[in-house]
């Protein structure tokens, strides 16, 4: 199917309008993860900020973690480790990745959201595995009342190890996450069919990496028999295959748009939606698989200053003035260049071991050359 560049071009500028037009509702949840450390001791000060009648969820969401008691602690996990791991990604990037801590109910993550670019897609995908990932592995750890383990997951003994450790219900923590985060898409646009795209392509990538691991038994652990189980990868892990996806995501647009496909409702009665398929805007590209992130809109160049996106630009930002990539100072200043200055700190130099068991160093005093963008 071959799209005409006048459908195209007005594909873009209504989607455009619309998300400059549209606030992002329904992503408040994303603000438990500056709640601050979750506690399981009902006596604990910050204990009543995690009953789920005084979240920012809404009210299927709040329904879901009533129904799951334990959940609550692990979304607020799963938040603050997507905030965590996605300022990691692009610590060395022109966005990254600024938090929003306005106090006003609105997303964490800023009016970023209000584009169908890249980075939203990214925020989406990592948001949707950070609740999957710290859900499953908090059924795994008994902190959730309605899973455990999962022992589905056993397979035929090996020669020289058996089944028996307890695997990571990456099936519940899917499942949940699916129910929890999806939930808040509204509508039945093509922006609603691409966070849900995303959404799940996050969550791909817990289920899909878990990896088997083992632990020896035997005298003077010899290792004649190996207890083996499925764990789930470390989200830094799942952070880095995201982070491949963002930079190689599909740029789509809707196709049969005009189509219409009937669904049931709660109520038992049906009703008919718009049904969308993500086509890539060049027809030379493969259409996106379920594990690619998706976008319909360019990126911000991020460069200057930007309040339709709340964002202050790079000017200040620290740059390296040896590398010829994005981190590099030719690229982080976008030609504006930059300042460098001299500063000293105090480190620890010269350790030596000594026996036994003590390590003793000499406090040095370095000078150090910090660049920053003009």
């Amino acid at each position: 199917m071959r799209l005409s560049p006048l459908y195209i071009t007005v594909f873009l500028l209504f989607n455009c309008t619309w998300s400059k037009k549209t606030r992002i509702k329904g992503v408040q949840w994303w603000t438990l993860a500056n709640t601050g450390q979750p506690s399981n001791d009902v006596y604990s000060p910050s204990a009543h900020l995690y009953s789920p009648a005084l979240l920012p969820l809404t009210k299927k969401q709040r329904k879901l973690t009533t129904k799951n008691p334990g959940t609550i602690l692990a979304i607020a996990k799963g938040a603050k480790m997507a905030v965590d791991e996605c300022q990691h990604q692009f610590r060395n990037r022109r966005w990254n990745c600024p938090i929003e801590e306005n106090g006003h109910g609105g997303s964490i993550f800023g009016k970023i959201l209000e584009k169908g670019c890249r980075e939203s897609a990214f925020i989406y995908a990592l948001t949707s595995a950070a609740v999957a990932h710290s859900v499953a592995r908090a059924c795994a750890e008994g902190s959730i009342y309605t899973c455990t383990c999962d022992y589905n997951l056993k397979q035929p003994d090996g020669k020289d190890w058996e089944w028996g450790g307890c695997s990571d219900n990456a099936k519940f923590g899917h499942k949940f996450s699916r129910k929890f985060v999806d939930v808040i898409e509204k509508g039945r646009d093509f922006r609603y069919m691409m966070n849900l795209h995303n959404n799940e392509a996050g969550r791909r990538h817990v289920t899909t990496e878990m990896k088997q691991e083992c632990k020896c038994h035997g005298m003077s652990g010899s290792c004649t028999i190996k207890t083996c189980w499925m764990r789930l990868p470390l989200f830094r892990a799942v952070g880095d295959l995201l982070k491949d996806r963002f930079d190689g995501a599909s740029r789509v647009l809707p196709g049969n748009a005009g189509s219409m496909e009937t669904e049931g409702n709660n109520g038992g009665g049906r009703r008919k939606r718009r049904k969308f398929t993500l086509l890539p805007a060049n027809t030379n590209h493969k259409p996106p698989g379920k594990k690619d992130l998706v976008y319909f809109e360019d990126s911000p160049n991020f460069c200057e200053k930007d309040t339709s996106i709340g964002f202050i630009g790079t000017k200040g930002r620290e740059c390296n003035a040896t590398s010829l990539g994005i981190d590099g100072c030719d690229l982080m200043c976008c030609g504006r260049g930059y300042k460098s200055e001299s500063y000293t700190v105090r480190e620890r130099c010269s350790c030596t071991f000594h026996w036994c068991c003590q390590v003793k160093c000499k406090v040095c005093t370095r000078t150090k050359i910090r660049h920053t963008c003009l």
